[in-house]
């Protein structure tokens, strides 16, 4: 009886054995229905999704959240579709409690991609403690916070994204909120915005703001539309208080190439307000006519801007402290400071200190240097 079982269990594991390799484990998609509130059901979707499409129908609601699951990886494919959502909704988004579930969550990822429009809610994107996220060739209408909010998002990537009349601020990057989380040890770090467009309306205050975040790329960008507070809004300031320099240790650098900024600002073009030995680079930006507030307002930070080839007279580079630290490399020639004994009103060529900060009373030009101009 002995040998016949151990046969028959012989057998029973090569049937196993051969229907595990006839019905492999398996990527599980679910279509989102044609009707019904979307954020109800991402609620019960199944724990084995790995990805979701919106192939159903043109048009989905959701009139609130619709929170991801705690996944390795879950794709979310818009098949071009047009989500709208609630006025109280922050669209794609889950909830981080404290510093402990924020670092477990950061083994999840995200890609969302290809929706013809998300339109309303507060924000259209709210990731949170996320590694490798990536949201791409989404159009995001008329939020009323943010369009994109990302927080702790490390190595997050924003790919071919058009940002169409935000109420208040177009794309953010910046650290965690909840208890624990601090400037230093949840930032979005070492991420990339990739042919990102932000069609300001007018009463967007930025069109993208990055705080307490190091390693941030900026690649062939626009900002345009109706007037806005600032273009790019850069700061590692731990408290948020714009009054003094920013001190944050861990942010060591920002790079921006290739950005086209169409329309006017009220305070500043680029607000510069970056840790004394952060590498700040500005390279190949164009202003489409002159400004009447600072192309580049900077506060701190060491400031590299090269390769601008157009550069109106009227436009001009403002510093809050007397002794700014800034490089201007191959550019145009107005973009120029004098010999160092011009300043006259703390003014140099295109240099100007304003809006400046206790202490600082006279423009020097000890840290400006200028080389390798156009003429």
């Amino acid at each position: 009886m002995m040998g016949s079982n151990g046969k028959l269990l012989g057998n029973l594991f090569k049937v196993s054995v051969l229907l595990l390799v006839a019905n492999p484990v398996r990527a599980t998609e679910y279509v989102v229905p044609a009707t019904g509130d979307v954020g109800k059901w991402f609620a019960r979707l199944p724990a084995d999704a790995t990805s979701v499409v919106f192939s159903s129908a043109e048009k989905y609601h959701s009139s609130g959240d619709i929170v991801l699951p705690i996944k390795p990886l879950l794709v979310i494919d818009g098949k071009g579709c047009r989500l709208t959502l609630g006025p109280n909704s922050n669209g794609f988004t889950y909830a981080i409690n404290d510093m402990q579930e924020a670092m477990r969550r950061t083994s999840c990822r995200y890609v969302i991609k290809d929706f013809g429009t998300i339109t309303g809610g507060r924000k259209a994107i709210d990731l949170k403690a996320t590694l490798g996220s990536i949201v791409e060739n989404c159009e995001l209408v008329s939020q009323t916070e943010a369009a994109i909010d990302l927080r702790f998002c490390l190595l997050a990537r924003l790919s071919n994204i058009r940002v169409t009349n935000p109420r208040d601020k177009g794309i953010v990057l910046r650290q965690g909120d909840w208890a624990g989380a601090t400037g230093t040890n949840s930032q979005s770090n070492s991420s990339v915005l990739d042919q990102c467009r932000v069609y300001c309306a007018k009463t967007t205050t930025a069109a993208f703001t990055i705080l307490n975040s190091g390693g941030v790329r900026m690649m062939d960008c626009v900002s345009e539309g109706g007037p806005t507070d600032y273009d790019i809004f850069l700061s590692a300031t731990l408290d948020g208080d714009e009054s003094r320099p920013a001190s944050n240790p861990v942010v060591k650098s920002f790079t921006l190439s290739n950005f086209h900024v169409e329309h006017n600002v009220r305070k500043a073009s680029i607000y510069v307000n970056m840790p004394a030995k952060s590498a700040v680079n500005l390279s190949n930006v164009y202003w489409n006519g002159g400004q009447k507030a600072p192309v580049v307002l900077y506060t701190m930070g060491q400031l590299n801007i090269s390769d601008i080839g157009w550069w109106p007279q009227w436009n001009w580079i403002g510093s809050r402290i007397s002794a700014p630290r800034i490089n201007i490399v191959r550019s145009h020639s107005d973009l120029s400071v004098g010999d160092g004994k011009a300043v006259k009103n703390n003014r140099a060529g295109i240099l100007r200190m304003v809006d400046a900060m206790p202490g600082n009373t006279q423009l020097k030009l000890n840290y400006v240097r200028v080389r390798d101009r156009s003429m």
